[in-house]
């Protein structure tokens, strides 16, 4: 069985669960005015949220593919992440892009076991 939780603006589910497994949609900070480590902490208490609500925690994200608009930022980014997950570092694609929408520096998606 899927099922799909937490609709957002009619055109996707934040969270959609199938046989025990958490893919979220792509998160963004909530302050796009902030600088990459602040959006990056805003992203990461999204998922923390999220997982929780869903039984599940940031101990068992399995991937993360992040994209981020200038990867001249990845080393500050990257310090907030490691804060983030500690020693459950999950497998990560990191893809750079030309636009994520007016100020967002970086958007995250990630699949988690329940």
């Amino acid at each position: 069985m899927i099922q799909r939780t937490h609709p957002y603006g009619d055109i996707l589910h934040e969270v959609v669960e199938h046989n025990g497994t958490l893919y979220l949609a792509g998160c963004v900070g909530e302050d796009s005015s902030a600088d990459i480590a602040g959006q990056m902490q805003s992203i990461a208490d999204q998922i923390d949220a999220l997982l929780a609500a869903h039984g599940s925690s940031k101990e068992r994200i399995l991937s993360a593919t992040i994209f981020m608009t200038d990867l001249s930022m990845k080393p500050a980014l990257n310090a907030v992440y490691k804060r983030w997950l500690g020693q459950h570092l999950p497998a990560r694609a990191g893809i750079g892009v030309a636009d994520l929408g007016p100020g967002v520096l970086v958007e995250i998606m990630v699949i988690a076991a329940k």
